[in-house]
């Protein structure tokens, strides 16, 4: 191969295991693919995993990707990590994780996002603040179950990060996250009240982003990170505003654990990125958080020398902020400002998610209101029980995930509430089943699973489209191609269930990996300066089949929204 080849790397550090892709960051040829698991433990409600181990598979699929590609060392020349969102990391003074990360899926906080809520007077000032209404996922809620359950491990924490900020720490040293993570955390403004961080480039109020090659900061101290960026042992199992003034660089300790140093030189988050009102609420202190870098593409600094010695890679690697698995997945897709805008996806994984790129600020309180990573708006609604949970299904019924028959044909309706739900907002269901006979077969069943979930996700698209601006009625947002991605775009009952209920063209893009290929973009942002979109567009990653529309099949769709309906009250809750 040629040695002048400059290699990225984009890591996705998942629910259940981390992927790390090698790219060619000229022409976007994926060259290899590594791979190690995650363990996650809980049950009731819980759900955890140890962050070190995130750590050793960063490192292990690092390695086996920059192997297999044949890549050597000195031509990897950026790194970026892209990481499930939402998870509440709590560091002591040494940098190391207090105890094991509380996961987006963990619901044991319901109780405490609907006491956040009314505390702040309900929905409309928290939409207006963050763009998003607490609900058990989101990281505000479970740093105040931390404090209601766990007292003395939230009053030893000296640092809170997401799961993707851990990483880039461990790799730089630097405590550091981006506005795309940032803003599912409900302690992050968005554009309206609390701060005009994540309002897109160019509007009023809006950050101008620094030039992604520009590092945040000089080069560290000597010595700074080490200790965070050195080695686990193995043992893992798979799941922007105004310029500041000066003075506001000099407060020292602020964004940062002791210990772990914020990029030098680096300029506070700008004013009320954190929400001031919203942290008093918590009890949260700011400077127990990270730093917000401008982009997800920034350059925040270069390899620790443990994290480049764990790696096998050059200490000059550069390092981009990184950002959370949607925003990366819509940079590899070519969502945003320099590309597609108002453009649906639909990604089918452990959850389901629906999502596009936008300049419209979100306000809709089934959608959670994030920041893209690129300075525009990424509105997404997400249900917890997708693949996961029909897969279940499909275990306890014996059958092979594609065995599945249409379940409305003969009447079964599943609701596939295992995890609880975010959307709708059930955080205590749990599944249900209805429309069963003697002579139900049991792939009708399965099929009423695919379906159930898959009306589930699809009925937050309406008012995604909705917060987008759009008429979902009209002929010409109707016919807008949706993008199917994640592990079920892969599967034919999947496809064929989400075109029948939705009754759109897809596209389903040929690229696999999507989240690593997008942080493979931010990397590349970083070494270049270039638009990550703009270079993910080129690259032509999110491209791929397209498959003309069904007939919608409303006689379903209706008959699931009405058991939902009559079920929630006594049922679901």
């Amino acid at each position: 191969m040629r040695t002048s080849r400059s290699v990225v790397i984009g890591v996705d550090s998942s629910t259940q295991s981390t992927k790390a892709v090698a790219v060619d960051a000229g022409t976007g040829e994926l060259l290899a693919v590594g791979r190690a698991p995650h363990t996650v433990t809980g049950t009731g409600g819980a759900r955890e995993s140890d962050p070190e181990e995130w750590w050793t598979a960063l490192v292990t699929a690092v390695r086996a990707a920059v192997r297999d590609a044949g890549a050597p060392a000195g031509s990897v020349t950026g790194i970026a990590v892209a990481g499930q969102q939402h998870g509440l990391v709590t560091l002591g003074p040494d940098g190391r994780p207090l105890r094991p990360a509380l996961l987006w899926n963990d619901t044991r906080s319901a109780p405490q996002a609907a006491a956040l809520a009314a505390d702040l007077g309900g929905p409309e000032p928290w939409l207006e603040r963050t763009g998003s209404v607490p609900v058990a996922s989101m990281t505000a809620a479970k740093w105040q179950w931390l404090r209601e359950h766990e007292p003395a491990h939230a009053a030893a924490t000296a640092g809170v990060r997401l799961p993707h900020d851990y990483l880039t720490e461990r790799l730089t040293g630097h405590a550091v996250t981006d506005p795309g993570d940032a803003s599912g955390t409900c302690w992050y403004g968005s554009g309206g009240a609390g701060g005009t961080a994540g309002a897109p480039a160019g509007s009023p109020g809006a950050q101008e982003p620094s030039g992604a090659n520009e590092t945040m900061g000089a080069p560290e101290t000597p010595g700074a990170g080490d200790t965070t960026g050195a080695p686990e042992s193995p043992g893992a199992n798979e799941t922007p505003g105004v310029p500041e003034t000066p003075e506001a660089n000099e407060t020292t300790g602020a964004n940062r654990a002791p210990g772990a140093p914020r990029a030098p030189g680096a300029t506070r988050a700008p004013r009320d990125a954190y929400d001031p009102t919203i942290l008093n609420l918590l009890g949260l202190d700011e400077a127990l958080l990270p730093t917000v870098a401008p982009t997800g593409a920034t350059r925040v600094g270069t390899l620790t020398a443990a994290a480049a010695e764990a790696l096998g890679l050059s200490r000059t690697v550069a390092v981009a902020a990184g950002t959370g698995d949607n925003m990366a997945a819509a940079v590899g897709l070519g969502l945003g400002g320099a590309g597609l805008l108002d453009h649906p996806v639909v990604s089918l994984g452990t959850s389901g998610t629906v999502f596009a790129a936008t300049r419209t600020r979100p306000d809709r309180p089934g959608l959670a209101g994030f920041a893209g990573t690129d300075g525009t708006y990424l509105p997404l609604g997400c249900t917890l029980n997708c693949t996961l949970a029909v897969d279940r299904f499909a275990n306890l019924l014996g059958l092979d995930r594609e065995d599945a028959a249409p379940g409305g044909a003969g009447g079964v309706v599943v609701l596939p509430y295992l995890d609880g739900e975010r959307t709708p907002d059930l955080p205590h269901a749990a599944g249900l089943v209805t429309g069963l006979r003697h002579t139900t077969d049991p792939r009708a069943i399965l099929g009423a699973a695919y379906e159930g979930a898959a009306f589930t996700v699809l009925r937050a698209l309406d008012e995604l489209l909705a917060a987008c601006g759009l008429d979902p009625t009209e002929s010409a947002v109707r016919d807008r191609p949706l993008r199917l991605i994640g592990g079920g775009a892969r599967g034919r009952a999947w496809t064929d269930t989400v075109r029948r209920l939705s009754g759109r063209p897809l596209v389903v893009p040929a690229a696999e990996e999507l989240v690593a290929l997008g942080a493979a973009a931010l990397a590349a942002g970083a070494v270049t300066g270039e638009d990550p979109v703009a270079l993910a567009t080129a690259w032509g990653t999110g491209e791929g089949e397209v498959l003309p529309p069904l007939t919608r099949d409303t006689e379903t769709w209706d008959r699931i929204a009405g058991v939902l309906a009559a079920a929630s009250p006594a049922l679901l809750r």
